[in-house]
């Protein structure tokens, strides 16, 4: 699916720079381009960010107990 329509970036590349590091709408637009041009992807980008650390935290969670 298309995140960005302004660069044509998918869901599948922003959760590659996501899993990499990338912690905001800025470090990905840096990453890849997506949110750095008219901007309306950045709500959609920040909803992915907490998906993918919600989950990493999960797992993280079940790990340890």
């Amino acid at each position: 699916m298309f995140v960005c329509l302004c660069t044509g970036t998918t869901s599948h590349v922003v959760s590659e720079v996501v899993a990499k590091g990338a912690r905001t709408s800025r470090e990905i637009a840096e990453a890849c381009g997506a949110g750095g041009d008219c901007g309306r992807c950045r709500r959609t980008l920040r909803a992915m960010i907490e998906a993918h650390f919600a989950a990493v935290d999960s797992a993280q969670q079940s790990v340890s107990r």
